[in-house]
This record gives structure tokens, sequence and C-alpha cells, in this order.
């Protein structure tokens, strides 16, 4: 799958074998992040696991920061990808429809993405702190899918209360997910009852 620009790389690929190239050092960087965590993570061993020379990642990346952001970007466009092919086949105009869209395809990202769990949307890069910058980043691309497909304008009013939706659903998913691989269920329920109650008094 082609890689497109993200703001953390050195170079933007233009040729098909360099764009080729990024993508297999994100899917190593990704790999390896499950296998050994953020903190032995090296631009070495990514460039070893993606079979190019070392060279090649550095000409992308400066360090594994700005690898792991580009992942996380990357994550994000694939999240956005899923989102928009999901909403085209729900019923029209319905939020709660949307709403489980949303959710449930951030949830299958948490269950099956290599290096999600460590990087997520960039929310936990570095690893241990928790930012804010990516979900205002998330609320807003969501403001833009989701707009449409209700038949509103993405203004501010609805950008702030998908932001809401979305830290309040992070912090809870990140519950869900502290104790269960596959999340927990019960807090998982919760946390779509509590998402349908807080945007039920907004979007109704």
């Amino acid at each position: 799958m082609a890689v497109h620009h993200v703001t953390s790389l050195r170079r933007t690929p233009v040729q098909r074998r360099s764009t080729e190239r990024l993508t297999r050092i994100l899917d190593a960087c990704a790999a390896l992040l499950d296998e050994v965590g953020y903190d032995a993570l090296t631009t070495r061993a990514v460039a070893e696991r993606a079979a190019v020379p070392i060279g090649s990642v550095y000409r992308f990346f400066g360090n594994k920061r700005q690898m792991a952001d580009a992942l996380a970007q990357r994550n994000l466009r694939h999240y956005a990808e899923h989102v928009t092919a999901r909403l085209k086949e729900a019923p029209p105009g319905d939020w709660r429809a949307a709403m489980d869209v949303v959710l449930d395809e951030y949830l299958g990202m948490k269950r099956t993405a290599p290096g999600f769990a460590l990087v997520d949307f960039g929310n936990q890069i570095p690893v241990g702190s928790r930012r804010t910058a990516p979900n205002t980043r998330v609320a807003d691309r969501l403001a833009e899918l989701v707009a449409g497909y209700l038949g509103r304008v993405p203004d501010d009013d609805l950008r702030r209360v998908l932001l809401v939706a979305v830290e309040s659903a992070d912090t809870l998913v990140q519950l869900a997910f502290r104790g269960d691989p596959d999340g927990d269920p019960a807090i998982i329920h919760e946390t779509r009852e509590l998402l349908r109650a807080y945007l039920g008094r907004v979007l109704d």
C-alpha cells in the first residue's frame, strides 16, 4: 500500500521503488514495536528487518521517534480509509450507526494493527506519555468524514463535540485493553453507552 506524505519524513518518496522501501521500513517498525517495544527499537534493527541499507532509513527519518510518528500518521490514514468505506454501507444520516463504525474500526485496529498498541495515532509517543494533539487531529478528520454522512457542516461545534467523544473513548478504550488484549467487553459496552448518551444529547 502506498505511503502518502507525512510531516515527519525527511524526504518524500517520488519513485515507486522508494515508496515501496518506505512501506517496508514502516512495516518493519510496526512489527518490531510489538516484539521488542519502543525503548529497544533501533533504526538498525528496522533496516535489517526491512532488508534495506541503514542509509535508506536515515534518508527518510532522522531517528526512531520520527519513524514512530510516521507510523502513527499512516495508522490514522488507514483508519480514515476504513471508516470511509464502512460509512458508505451504513444507513445514511444515522449518527448512531456512524458512531458504531468509528468505534468498531478503532477497536479493530487496537486488536490487529501491528505496533498500534504502542503508538496508535501518535498519542503515546514518546511511549508512556499521553499527548492531546493527535486526538485533535483524529477529531478533525472524523468531523470531515462524518459531516457529509450526517448532512452537516464540519464546523467548530461538531469538531468540539467529536473531540470530547474521541478523548473520552480514547481513555476508556485504553482502560479496556489494559488487562485484556482483546479489550474488556464490559468496559467497551460502557464506552459505547457513554458515547451514545453524550452524542444523543448533542446530535438528536
